[in-house]
C-alpha cells in the first residue's frame, strides 16, 4: 500500500484535440507515448455522502497502479491518494479505506455508483533520467449504476480531459506545461474529479 499527495491540473479538451509535443517544454524530455485502457468502478453511500465531502473511492484495473484508491481533500487544493491492492474482491472495500471514511459514511453501506472506462495515453517528463512530470491524455466513458436517478441508470457520457500531474511543485514546469495545453485549445476545467463531472451532469 502507498499514500501521497496527488498535484494536478485538469484539463477539458474537444474530441479532434491535438495534443501539443511536450519535449518544447525547457529543461525536459518527453517519453513516447503509451496507451492503457482502464476499467474503474466508484462507490459511495446511498445519498452519495462520500462525494458530497469531495471523497472519492474507487478500484481500478488497467494501467501501472490498479488497485483500490482513496482521494481525500488536502491542502491547496490537492488531495491526499492513499492506495490498497486490488484483493480478492470486487466488491469489498478495503478495511483500511472503510474504517479511514467511517465518520462521513455514518454506517451506510458502501455500494457501486459508477463505472468509467478510459482510454488513456500517457506521455512521462523526464530530467537526468528522472520522472518530473506525467501527461495523461484521457478518452473517458462514464456511467452511473444502481441509484441513478430514473432515466439515467446505464446512460454513458463520454468526454475527453488532459491531466498534467507532477510528484513535487514546480511551478514553472506546471505554467509552462499549462500555457503549452491551451494555447493548443485546451481549457481548465471545471470540475476537480471524473466522477464529479458524472454525478453532476
Amino acid at each position: 500500500m502507498t499514500d501521497h499527495v496527488e498535484i494536478e491540473q485538469k484539463f477539458d479538451v474537444d474530441e479532434d484535440f491535438e495534443r501539443p509535443d511536450f519535449g518544447a517544454l525547457p529543461g525536459v524530455t518527453a517519453a513516447a507515448p503509451v496507451v492503457y485502457r482502464l476499467a474503474a468502478t466508484y462507490f459511495d453511500t446511498p445519498g452519495d455522502r462520500l462525494a458530497a465531502n469531495k471523497i472519492t473511492l474507487r478500484r481500478r484495473t488497467g494501467g501501472t497502479d490498479e488497485g483500490w484508491h482513496l482521494k481525500l481533500p488536502a491542502a491547496d487544493g490537492n488531495r491526499q491518494e492513499m492506495h490498497e491492492p486490488l484483493g480478492d474482491s470486487a466488491d469489498e472495500v478495503p478495511e483500511r479505506f472503510a474504517s479511514r471514511v467511517a465518520e462521513v459514511t455514518g454506517g451506510r453501506p458502501l455500494a457501486p455508483i459508477a463505472q468509467l472506462d478510459t482510454e488513456r495515453t500517457v506521455v512521462t517528463l523526464t530530467r537526468d533520467g528522472h520522472a518530473v512530470a506525467e501527461v495523461a491524455d484521457d478518452k473517458v466513458t462514464a456511467r452511473r449504476l444502481n441509484g441513478a436517478p430514473e432515466g439515467d441508470a446505464g446512460r454513458p457520457l463520454r468526454w475527453r480531459e488532459v491531466e498534467v500531474e507532477v510528484p513535487e511543485p514546480e511551478p514553472e514546469l506546471q505554467q509552462a506545461a499549462a500555457d503549452l495545453l491551451q494555447a493548443a485549445g485546451a481549457r481548465p476545467s471545471g470540475e476537480a474529479s471524473k466522477l464529479g463531472r458524472l454525478l453532476s451532469s
